[in-house]
């Protein structure tokens, strides 16, 4: 019985556990948070379906749909004739896409040695250019560009074996002359890493300017790229065509420059350089009614086409190793004492300064100027001088009364030919549109005194009146000064560039801006004129008279350096009376201008008023 009674209280007692209820309380916390499980699930589940849907599903279409460039052919240049000076050939380049790359690294490292084998590329710039890159990148990155026929032939023959390779047509540049206008057309070349994160919108296997022309005006010549939208395999292989973007064309450039006034320059030029035996020259044809740059030669010169095609580490070594450098744009970038090629601003300040009138004359009785010990030597005895003959004769003694005092004369003293120096275009860019143009330089007295811890003594206004101590000018501002004198006063910021030609027709004119006008009266600018056009009928460069046009010029003699070297100069503006052409020619060491400029001139203007045809 009390077995019983004990098995019936825990029977009882179980019983009672088990009809129990859970409490009210512990319920609602398991109902809660299987709420809030289901609750995240679903957020989950629409972000991903819903709010990034699109998203995901284009990263999936990307898998098998893919864009393949098209790319924009770069505009051409032409002369102001319509001859075409720079264009474009077809090419091919091997590019890789990483993403296309086996993931076996043994078979990826395969497809590298392979390529390296039949491109002739170093395995590890191969490498290098694709860890540039995520390995799942679909942006192809550039392994040997502008490849032969035969590497064509041979890596399309293995196509299948070379997963991630694309072989990708593109355009380089054909450079007409190259070694007669790369001096301002410059080159285009691959992108670099650096100028890939200066330039968005660019890929990494496209072209850009690197200088000159080419640089200036990238973003008119590059034109706008199109795309293939095809369809491919986990291998890269295209399975279907799925649209075209066709590409746009880049704008073409059209020049003020005349092709066969720059070769005959670049002829005359080189013809004297090899026989006076001196290597570097320049020269700058401006037309000084519109400020268009005509001409622009700089000697020695380089074949732009070597960079065009991917120039070796060889070729490009001897480039830049060259003493002469050709890679070097005197005509824009060099800068030179201009001796007395600047006599005619300085004449120009002392008569709007009325320090003297044309008629005001100086004996120069001795060939020099004295003060105390000190001697300022004239090139030869000239006798009595006034302006219009001490232009023609470049007699030195009139300008340094002009500059520092003699006499009766007072001088101007450096500030104030500072000042019209400035005025006529030196001592600041012309703005000529080319990259990375020099300014030249025109001192100050105060400037003397802050840089070198002296004051300016009358010696150094005697040598700045003639074009030397610490001036120093480009072949472009004495090109564009002529001009201005030429055309009774009107400084332009000269341009190579006469209209922009859109790819759908449209054009843009560029015309030279005015940068300054009437600031030299042109009764004054006439008196000027005047001497260098006696420059050839009674002076230094009488030569001249034999043309078939009337001419006005002025030589210049620069001494640099301590070995009595100098440099040769001639500015000179035709027909005199209604000038067409200012121009200036250089001959770096060599010797006078008369010998140098003047011969130069001669042959140039005879054909370009002549024999043209």
């Amino acid at each position: 019985m009390e077995i019983e009674d004990s098995i019936m209280t825990i029977t009882e007692k179980e019983e009672a556990i088990i009809e129990r209820p859970f409490k009210r309380k512990n319920l609602k916390i398991v109902w809660i948070i299987a709420m809030i499980f289901f609750g995240v699930l679903l957020a989950r589940i629409f972000y991903l379906d819903v709010i990034k849907g699109s998203y995901y599903a284009e990263l999936s279409k990307g898998n098998r749909v893919r864009m393949i460039l098209l790319k924009a052919p770069r505009g051409k240049i032409l002369d102001k004739f319509g001859n075409i000076l720079v264009s474009n050939v077809s090419s091919v380049d091997a590019v890789i896409v990483p993403s296309d790359l086996p993931e076996n690294p043994e078979e990826k490292n395969n497809v590298i040695d392979k390529l390296s084998q039949i491109l002739g590329v170093e395995k590890d710039k191969i490498l290098f250019a694709v860890l540039s890159q995520p390995g799942n990148s679909i942006n192809a990155v550039l392994v040997k560009e502008n490849i032969s026929q035969e590497q064509v032939l041979i890596l399309a023959e293995k196509y299948k074996q070379l997963p991630g390779l694309v072989l990708e047509n593109s355009g380089i540049r054909k450079y007409e002359n190259g070694f007669m206008f790369s001096s301002f057309v410059g080159y285009d070349g691959k992108i670099t890493k650096e100028e890939l994160g200066a330039n968005p919108g660019y890929y990494m296997t496209d072209y850009i300017g690197k200088t000159g022309l080419e640089k200036q005006y990238e973003k008119d010549l590059r034109g706008a790229h199109g795309a293939r939208q095809v369809e491919v395999d986990s291998m890269g292989n295209i399975k279907k065509d799925l649209g075209i973007i066709n590409p746009e064309s880049g704008s073409d450039l059209v020049l003020n420059i005349d092709e066969g006034l720059q070769k005959k320059i670049s002829d005359s030029l080189a013809t004297y350089l090899e026989k006076s035996g001196t290597k570097t020259a320049a020269a700058v044809a401006i037309d000084p009614r519109t400020g268009g740059i005509l001409a622009m030669v700089s000697l020695p010169g380089y074949d732009n086409n070597l960079f065009a095609k991917g120039i070796s580490g060889d070729e490009y070594r001897s480039l830049i190793g060259d003493k002469n450098l050709p890679l070097f744009n005197r005509a824009v970038n060099g800068e030179y004492p201009p001796g007395s090629t600047l006599k005619p601003a300085v004449a120009s300040a002392a008569l709007a300064e009325g320090t003297v009138t044309p008629e005001t004359t100086v004996a120069d009785s001795s060939g020099a100027i004295y003060v105390g010990s000190w001697r300022f030597g004239d090139w030869k005895t000239h006798g009595t001088v006034d302006m219009r003959k001490a232009i023609a004769e470049s007699c030195d003694v009139y300008f340094y009364a002009l500059g520092g005092g003699y006499g009766g004369i007072s001088g101007l003293g450096m500030d104030k030919m500072k000042k019209y120096e400035n005025l006529f275009g030196f001592g600041e860019i012309t703005g000529v549109d080319l990259p990375s143009e020099k300014s030249g330089f025109i001192p100050s007295e105060q400037w003397k005194k802050d840089t070198l811890g002296e004051r300016w003594y009358i010696g150094d206004s005697y040598h700045s009146a003639i074009g030397q101590g610490f001036i120093t000018a480009t072949p472009i501002q004495l090109a564009n000064y002529t001009a201005a004198i030429a055309n009774g006063g009107t400084l332009y910021s000269p341009h190579i560039v006469n209209k922009i030609k859109k790819s759908n027709g449209e054009e843009k004119i560029i015309r030279s801006e005015v940068i300054r006008k009437n600031f030299i009266s042109s009764e004054i600018l006439k008196v000027v004129r005047e001497g260098m056009r006696q420059t050839v009928t009674e002076g230094s460069a009488r030569s001249l008279n034999a043309l078939p046009i009337e001419v006005a010029g002025k030589t210049g003699t620069a001494q640099f350096g301590t070995e009595d070297k100098t440099h040769g100069w001639f500015i000179s503006f035709a027909p005199y009376e209604n000038p067409e052409i200012a121009m200036v020619v250089l001959s770096e060491g060599g010797g006078e201008g008369s010998s140098s400029g003047v011969p130069v001139t001669k042959e140039v203007f005879d054909w370009y008023f002549g024999n043209r045809q």
